[in-house]
């Protein structure tokens, strides 16, 4: 049985793109405040596995295989915000235009002997010059909101990147591969 830590309607949509299907969605709502001087990869591990442990707290049905993961967009070692309107959207994308960033996505899975392993996949991003027309336009039709980094990779913001370098799928919001292995090493499918 397989439980995804997630609300996020992508990443359940990105397993069923590679055959697997949760037997259970399980939101876990934390914190996700960034904790002073706390770098992104050490922040989206700590994400990874708070979610994945309090979804562990809330399940109540037989042992079961605990997904979660946690995405972070990184401009050196500052974090960008999930965008939550469109002037963090334009904002974000201010900063991230014309330059290279990090997504770095952290999966934590505890199998149901009660195991926690982590892996962290990271995927560099090179984002074109965008001109201001382009940075509103783009908040406007408001696909970036709820987004780490401000934008959505699989939308319109495609068109806005000039290469990546590491997995699609981990800008998306789950290293597919990475996470297929995870799960195939602790004996899930």
């Amino acid at each position: 049985m397989l439980v995804l830590a997630s609300e996020s309607p992508r990443r359940a949509a990105l397993l069923a793109q590679v055959g697997i299907v949760p037997d259970h969605i399980l939101p876990a709502a934390i914190d996700e405040s960034v904790r002073k001087g706390e770098q992104p990869r050490l922040h989206a591990l700590r994400l990874a596995t708070e979610k994945a442990r309090a979804a562990q707290d809330k399940w109540t049905g037989a042992p079961a295989f605990i997904l979660a993961a946690d995405t972070v967009v990184a401009l050196g070692r500052r974090i960008l915000p999930k965008a939550e309107d469109q002037a963090q959207v334009a904002a974000c994308l201010t900063l991230l235009a014309g330059r290279r960033h990090q997504v770095m996505t952290a999966v934590a899975l505890i199998a149901p002997d009660g195991k926690l392993r982590t892996r962290m996949a990271l995927t560099r991003v090179s984002m074109l010059r965008l001109t201001g027309d382009q940075i509103a336009r783009y908040a406007e039709c408001r696909e970036g909101e709820g987004k780490a980094g401000g934008y959505a990779i699989q939308g319109r913001a495609e068109s806005f990147i000039r290469d990546i370098s590491g997995s699609y799928s981990n800008v998306v919001g789950l290293p597919l591969a990475l996470t297929v292995s995870l799960l195939r090493g602790c004996g899930h499918g």
